[in-house]
């Protein structure tokens, strides 16, 4: 999503370089591009984790490409802010195109080396369209609240930080207003992504020590 601002810190590096050491033999096996997904609750570190596992993949020499779920929304943020209001029980996975996502992924592990994928340009409140080659990608991120639901994925990490744990850093980025609303929507995402767990294969804690599962 074109306009997201990362907010990268140690913990997030500590974690990042944990999840590598647990999957990077898996990784190095010449068989097909890799897929990890990085989940969790608003505001838990998703990008800026992705991000951080990119860049400790890269210094290994694994050339990475992250997808962010924020681009595969149904509506550009402001428009589904107003969709979200009109309609609470929007509020979910339907939000998002998880199937699309799937369809690249699978498409990708295959043959797929160009895809035209959607882009949202966050402050135009719109989503525009790019094409990239990932000809040459050995390890693919997607990031995103919904992202241990997909199916083409090889290691689904799960960031274990619920609404309380992720305020301060959801006052730090201060993307949306923090009032009474907001936390009724965060309450119903906390439903759905804490169910996700479940799936998980690599667990990051509340102290970013990564587990596997």
């Amino acid at each position: 999503m074109r306009g997201d601002i990362l907010i990268i810190d140690d913990n997030h590096r500590k974690a990042a370089k944990e999840v590598v050491k647990i999957i990077l033999s898996e990784i190095e096996r010449p068989i097909q591009k890799f897929v990890i997904s990085v989940a969790g609750e608003s505001g838990a570190g998703k990008s800026e984790i992705a991000a951080s596992i990119a860049e400790v993949l890269e210094k290994k020499g694994l050339k990475c490409f992250i997808f962010q779920q924020d681009d595969y929304f149904v509506y550009p943020p402001k428009t589904n802010a107003k969709a979200r209001e009109k309609d609470i029980s929007w509020v979910g996975e339907k939000e998002v195109k998880l199937k699309l996502i799937d369809e690249e992924l699978e498409q990708i592990k295959k043959v797929l080396t160009i895809i035209k994928k959607p882009l949202v340009i966050f402050e135009e409140d719109r989503i525009d369209e790019e094409t990239v080659d990932l000809s040459d990608v050995d390890v693919f991120i997607v990031e995103g609240t919904y992202t241990t639901a997909l199916k083409n994925v090889d290691q689904k990490v799960f960031i274990d930080r619920n609404l309380n744990d992720t305020k301060a850093s959801r006052l730090k980025r201060n993307r949306e207003k923090q009032d009474e609303y907001l936390e009724r929507i965060l309450m119903i995402e906390h439903k759905i992504i804490s169910a996700h767990k479940a799936l998980a294969d690599i667990i990051i804690t509340k102290d970013y020590n990564a587990i596997k599962l």
